[in-house]
């Protein structure tokens, strides 16, 4: 294993699967001690059992990222138990349904909303005083190409990344002088490639495109 993250603590969200999974891999293979959350605890535990194959150091908690009263409870673990925390990667995230706001349920949007942004509110006002404690760090946040553009049928989930967007760029501001960096990655198409079909992909192409024709034979 690397030693680049040596005696550091990193906390990662929605580790159970697909980038989660692959952050809390690497990092843990880069020498850090990784506390993973996810819903799924089954899912979390296969990625612990990956980590744990290759002599990494990990800690799992199955975590609701949208309850105030468990990501504090998860924060404090990690306190108590590693004593510092250097690095969050805020990545809990769903999509939601893909309906016409219209049809949108409000019970749909508030849940995505909840998932993806609220949780990243929740994950950093927590996880700073303890990265400040620890003498300063990094924070990721995941958002979306959905935060560049409107891609049609997922109002929710573009209003959730846009916010992470707007966000990360506000407490970055006021944590830059306590030596905490606060960025935010904007995971497109290709990083979905190998979950979803080819047809689902070029259908969710179409939908960001208004008027459902190609840009480049729209100057004609």
């Amino acid at each position: 294993m690397s030693s680049l993250f040596s005696n550091k603590v990193v906390a990662v969200t929605g580790a159970g699967s697909g980038i989660g999974r692959a952050i809390a891999l690497g990092l843990a293979r880069d020498g850090a001690t990784v506390h993973l959350a996810d819903r799924d605890a089954a899912a979390l535990t296969q990625t612990a059992e990956l980590i744990r194959a290759e002599d990494g150091r990990v800690f799992t908690t199955e975590l609701d990222v949208a309850s105030e009263l468990q990501v504090v409870g998860w924060i404090e673990q990690i306190g108590s138990t590693s004593g510092c925390l250097h690095a969050a990667f805020n990545n809990a995230g769903i999509t939601g349904p893909a309906k016409r706001i219209e049809d949108y349920a409000l019970e749909d949007f508030q849940r995505v909303i909840a998932v993806n942004l609220q949780s990243v509110f929740l994950g950093m006002k927590y996880q700073i005083p303890l990265i400040k404690r620890s003498g300063g760090g990094s924070i990721v946040n995941t958002a979306s190409v959905a935060a560049l553009t409107g891609p049609g049928g997922m109002s929710a989930y573009a209003a959730s990344k846009h916010g992470v967007q707007g966000l990360t760029r506000v407490v970055a501001m006021e944590n830059a002088a306590h030596g905490i960096r606060v960025n935010a990655i904007a995971p497109g198409w290709g990083t979905v490639r190998n979950f979803v079909s080819e047809a689902m992909m070029m259908e969710r192409r179409i939908i960001t495109w208004p008027l459902r024709r190609n840009f480049w034979i729209s100057f004609s």
